[in-house]
């Protein structure tokens, strides 16, 4: 599970593992986590709904060189 890591949503960060990128959805913690394939693992709260993902050996899978988000809702500088 990756419940060590900062939950803001939605974020991206690099965790310890420095091949692995981990994507938080909301500010919740998880409750669970599920491997989908090999490499991605969902987070899960205790509703099961998802709270974020980590790829794992994300420089062979992803161009990690350039990362774009869309509709990503407006972040006010006191937050």
């Amino acid at each position: 599970m990756h419940d060590e890591r900062a939950r803001q949503a939605p974020t991206s960060q690099r965790n310890k593992n420095p091949d692995s990128l981990y994507i938080a959805l909301k500010d919740a913690p998880g409750a669970g986590s599920r491997e989908i394939v090999a490499g991605l693992v969902v987070d899960l709260d205790a509703n099961g709904d998802v709270v974020g993902f980590a790829i794992d050996q994300a420089s062979g899978k992803l161009d990690l060189t350039r990362i774009e988000t869309f509709a990503l809702p407006a972040v006010s500088a006191a937050e």
